[in-house]
């Protein structure tokens, strides 16, 4: 069943929706619809084995729940199963809502539990009192989603088509449920790839996504493996926050005959249910909200930062509170597998901020080093603008692995598909643009090639560090006893402190220096003053001394240095950093590129790199675009200079045209 089928079956069951209008607020219709297309789809799995399960459930009555659960599922062939006679087409019309939920009650353990994640029972007594719930059990029992018409993958494309229209008619972010599925096809493409011998048969293969959404990565993982691979078995793991999402995705891996066990609900930055060393997976797929704040979790991770380092998930350091989306792949990497047990492969979508956000130090730069000084980023590839529901930024994806084919080893590879889309022919939300199947493959095939063309650079990994110097220049002031600077050291909060006698002594004392002169050499100056000072009484105390210099100075690049025990003082207001690339001496970098500029500046060498203890602070950022950037000359003046009068012309036209 193709795609447009999939959208005009999505289409006919949001119009159910045509007979809540009036009763209910529209922000409510797909919590109505969605449970709804569920519980459809759920019956016609089981169909086939409905006569059978109800015999076998007449057979073990009373006898204990977990034997019957069992027997019940294996008389029913799937991961769940209903014991009841009842289905949507005979509900009867008079005791509809008894009906509905005595046989939604009738579900296996797993399956119930999703409908109360939707709070089915409370909209069915409100669909009751309207009078419209039997209408409604009638159109849905009307609809055919049996597997024979619509694939697993197939009916994946509708939920996520009717979330769409949810959140669309609810003014919700449809971004935040799920992916759209050409980006998702081209990330789990890129991961899997060239992983045979991960995919030998027989063998386990995990998948994991720690904001699984409806479980869209986890359905292209597993259909993208089966359709490369003999007998592999693979298994799927998840958690998600929105309870929702988390109910459609453990219906579809119930459906598909998954074990949802390892579906989890809740915030995996805060609460991780998959802990522990036996949670490691092979791939790893995730694409996590788009620079969301962090600050409702903020505490247990700054603990768990703090507490636990490196034997917690955010050793390397945090960002800032604004994006936390560094904080998922540090958490998926601390998901990876011994690499001499085959090791993990991430690919996990992010905006453009990760890549060079945050200066030499910051926790951002600094989760960039781990990643990159232990050789975990593998690619990066640049997306076309365009390509998600909710918004229309640059995005990225990462495939990271710890486990490198022999030539990757210590080196990144960018890949820029910026241009690599196709126009939609009806935009969805912010989408107007997706990857074609054929697209896919040439960018995988970039990929996969490893060379050196124009839309694939490669470089070491040292080519995104730098280290970040301080360098400083000295102080150099004039000081003058002129009415507007001793105007100034009234306006000193040390000296409006001081006793009206007092102060009035100071003025006397800088009244009887001579204002005309100027003096350049602070130490000389300053002699001058105290003598001064003390001749008319007047002896401050260190703070004052200091505010009365500060408002008689002005910067004076002819002036002396101002020296302090020895050594010149460094002016604050002249400090300039610069990044020397990793691996050049800062002291060469500093006598070739800053000394000619500026003789008498120095190296501050007390700012050193926490890790490793050398001089600069070492920073890694990834500055994607300027590896890609192509120089456009300017057109030449003449062309121009023709348009701009071929502008003024018309301009001057219409308002000739106005005045006439």
């Amino acid at each position: 069943m193709n795609t447009e089928n999939h959208s005009q079956t999505a289409a006919f069951l949001w119009s159910i929706a045509d007979l809540l209008r009036g009763d209910f607020k529209q922000s409510q219709y797909g919590r109505i619809i969605l449970p709804f297309t569920l519980l459809r789809r759920m019956e016609c799995v089981l169909a086939p084995t409905k006569d059978a399960v109800i015999r076998e459930a007449h057979a073990q009555e009373g006898r204990p729940d977990l034997v019957r659960e069992r027997l019940l599922l294996r008389a029913a062939g799937q991961q769940f199963f209903n014991a009841s006679k009842l289905t949507l087409g005979t509900l009867s019309d008079t005791q509809t809502a008894a009906d509905l939920m005595s046989y939604v009650q009738s579900f296996s353990k797993d399956a119930r539990e999703i409908f109360e994640h939707f709070h089915f029972e409370d909209f069915v007594q409100q669909l009751s009192s309207a009078n419209l719930l039997y209408q409604v059990v009638q159109r849905f029992a009307a609809t055919d989603l049996s597997p024979e018409r619509i694939s697993n993958f197939g009916m994946g494309i509708i939920f996520e088509e009717l979330i769409r229209k949810f959140a669309e008619s609810s003014n919700e972010t449809a971004g935040e449920h799920f992916t759209p599925r050409d980006i998702v096809h081209l990330t789990t493409s890129l991961v899997i790839t060239g992983q045979d011998d991960k995919l030998k048969p027989n063998s386990i293969v995990t998948i994991y996504d720690p904001t699984a959404g409806t479980g869209g990565f986890l359905s292209e993982g597993d259909e993208y493996i089966q359709s490369i691979s003999q007998q592999v078995t693979v298994s799927l793991h998840g958690q998600e926050l929105n309870p929702e999402s988390y109910a459609i995705c453990k219906a579809d891996m119930l459906i598909k005959g998954q074990d949802v066990t390892s579906i989890k609900l809740g915030n995996t930055l805060s609460n991780d249910q998959l802990a522990g060393p036996e949670h490691r997976f092979d791939f790893m797929l995730s694409n996590p909200p788009f620079g969301v704040e962090w600050k409702k979790v903020q505490k247990q991770i700054t603990d768990e930062h703090s507490e636990k380092g490196f034997n917690g998930r955010f050793g390397p350091g945090l960002p800032r509170v604004s994006d936390g989306s560094l904080l998922f792949l540090l958490h998926l990497v601390s998901k990876m597998r011994d690499p001499r047990e085959g090791g993990s492969r991430i690919g996990i979508i992010l905006n453009g901020s990760p890549l060079f956000t945050g200066g030499a130090g910051s926790g951002e730069s600094e989760i960039r080093r781990y990643l990159l000084q232990n050789d975990l980023v593998e690619a990066i590839v640049a997306l076309p603008t365009d390509m998600f529901y909710n918004t229309g930024i640059a995005t990225y994806v990462w495939v990271l692995s710890n486990h490198k084919a022999a030539e990757r080893k210590g080196k990144v590879q960018l890949i820029d598909g910026s241009q690599h889309f196709a126009k939609m022919r009806k935009s969805l939300g912010s989408k107007r643009q997706y990857i074609t199947d054929e697209q896919i493959e040439d960018l995988v095939r970039l990929y996969g090639r490893f060379e050196q063309t124009a839309q694939s650079k490669i470089f070491p990994v040292e080519a995104f560090g730098y280290r970040r110097i301080t360098v400083e220049r000295p102080l150099r002031l004039n000081f003058q006893t002129s009415a507007e600077r001793i105007e100034k050291v009234l306006e000193e909060k040390a000296i409006q402190r001081l006793e009206a006698p007092a102060r009035q002594r100071l003025i006397n004392a800088l009244q009887a220096m001579d204002a005309s002169v100027l003096h350049r050499n602070r130490e000389q100056f300053s002699k001058l003053l105290k003598k001064t000072l003390g001749n008319h009484d007047f002896f401050p105390s260190t703070p004052e001394l200091k505010a009365i210099l500060n408002a008689l100075s002005e910067r004076d690049p002819e002036a002396d240095i101002c020296m302090v025990k020895g050594q010149p003082e460094a002016d604050a207001g002249l400090r300039d950093n610069e990044n020397v690339p990793l691996g050049e001496s800062v002291y060469d970098y500093f006598e070739r590129e800053v000394k000619p500029h500026v003789p008498d500046a120095w190296i501050d060498e007390s700012k050193t790199d926490a890790q490793d203890g050398e001089v600069g602070i070492v920073g890694f950022e990834i500055p994607f675009n300027r590896h890609f950037y192509v120089f456009q000359p300017p057109r030449p003046l003449e062309e121009i200079d023709r348009d701009l009068k071929a502008c003024t012309d018309r301009i001057k036209q219409m308002i000739e045209g106005l005045s006439a």
